[in-house]
């Protein structure tokens, strides 16, 4: 936390661990804690016993300016967990408190960790800051993404006023491997300029991180295009991004999600399993 940052002692504050391992062929969630407004529902196998899918649930159903939200996930080896949310969140309007969320996910050997939570929408005058901190063994893989949203276009409104603040941090075996911090402040330069937003609504970051990336997947991914806005694939060693810009919340998920059955299937072995409550 910045010291300068001011906090709203009425927010609500929000924790939740949870804690996966492998018993037999099953991946199970063996533990789980959580103190304030955050919690799971009951974990669901709709691909078989390997690969625990969790819904991770608000039920505030929106972050507030004071509010805190802390998770952390931890998979033990050779487990297989796929994280998601319930409908998109919404980060609300502040009077000057910064609103906060921190996910933390470690996976340990042989393990696979997919955080893919609905999209993201920061409502106009919000103060959001999100962090995502990701510390993976040498042998696990990471899959996840953001889709965010500035403002509800639907309704007319823009980002005219406040600040989104975004963390993405990924380790592997203590060694930084990919690293972005940004800053979106509302009715900036940034957000109207060809270099930036280019006055766009929507803007998206998918992410996969395996010792299995190869030019290959690289090209397939690069194969796939979007109906609407830009998009486009790139990689670093170990890392694979593919990022959507435009005005719409439904073509950067669709996009990312026939990305994500590339990646899915060469880094996991596994066909893609659309959540149901994507659906509902």
């Amino acid at each position: 936390m910045r010291v300068a940052d001011p906090v709203d002692v009425h927010g609500w504050r929000g924790e939740l661990a949870l804690d996966y391992e492998r018993h037999d062929h099953r991946t199970v969630l063996a533990r789980r804690r959580h103190d304030g407004p955050l919690v799971v529902q009951k974990p669901l196998y709709p691909e078989g016993d390997e690969v625990c899918h969790t819904i991770l649930v608000h039920p505030p159903g929106g972050i507030a300016g004071g509010d805190e939200l802390y998770l952390d996930v931890s998979a033990s080896a050779g487990t297989h967990v796929l994280l998601t949310t319930p409908a998109a969140g919404k980060w609300y309007r502040s009077a000057g408190s910064w609103a906060r969320q921190c996910v933390r996910l470690h996976a340990a050997a042989r393990s696979v960790v997919e955080w893919l939570p609905q999209e993201t929408i920061v409502f106009d005058g919000a103060r959001a800051d999100m962090a995502l901190h990701v510390e993976l063994a040498a042998s696990a893989t990471f899959i996840g993404w953001e889709i965010l949203c500035l403002g509800r276009a639907g309704a007319g409104e823009r980002f005219a006023k406040g600040d989104c603040r975004l963390l993405t941090h990924i380790a592997r075996e203590d060694r930084v491997v990919w690293f972005e911090r940004g800053c979106i402040p509302a009715g900036g330069a940034f957000c109207t300029s060809a270099a930036g937003l280019a006055s766009r609504t929507v803007c998206a970051t998918l992410v996969a991180a395996s010792p299995r990336i190869d030019r290959q997947l690289l090209d397939l991914c690069r194969g796939e295009r979007t109906t609407e806005g830009r998009a486009a694939v790139t990689q670093t060693p170990d890392v694979l991004i593919a990022r959507y810009l435009g005005d719409s919340s439904e073509a950067a998920r669709e996009y990312f999600q026939r990305v994500w059955a590339h990646v899915r299937l060469a880094l996991a072995g596994r066909a893609a399993h659309t959540p149901r409550i994507w659906s509902t």
